[in-house]
């Protein structure tokens, strides 16, 4: 590698340090954000991140297969649909432990998903209202 491609690098990772945060950079300043959000909500931090980190992982996993399924030829077969029921339910597992972690009630959440995507839509899906939203439609 050249020089000059490393001293790229080197000034691009001290960038990159310079614009992270400091819980980001240092285990002590991490703990006090989970401490600072454990003590000012009810939110617990454990299973939030273990949430957040899984259905990461989890969702990569199934999309990997779709991606291997349309993108590289593999069979739409048992065993891959088998593959990905196990992946979804491994994604329900993390999206549970996500409400847990906020304390929610997970079917309160599905209803009110039900609720915004009917607002939004009504009957049909329509583009347009999927990329102009009215004001607080998140």
């Amino acid at each position: 590698m050249s020089e000059e491609i490393k001293e790229f690098f080197k000034t691009y990772t001290d960038f990159v340090t310079k614009v992270t945060s400091e819980p980001s950079l240092d285990l002590e300043a991490l703990n006090e954000s989970f401490k600072k959000i454990e003590n000012k909500s009810n939110i617990k931090t454990p299973r939030l991140l273990t949430a957040a980190l899984g259905l990461g992982s989890e969702t990569g996993e199934f999309v990997e297969i779709v991606k291997k399924m349309f993108l590289q030829g593999k069979p739409p077969s048992e065993d891959n649909i088998f593959h990905m029921k196990r992946e979804l339910g491994d994604i329900m597992w993390y999206w549970v432990t996500a409400c847990a972690s906020l304390g929610l009630d997970p079917y309160e959440v599905i209803s009110e998903n039900q609720e915004k995507l009917a607002a939004r839509y009504g009957e049909k899906f329509e583009v347009e209202r999927s990329e102009v939203r009215k004001k607080g439609d998140l």
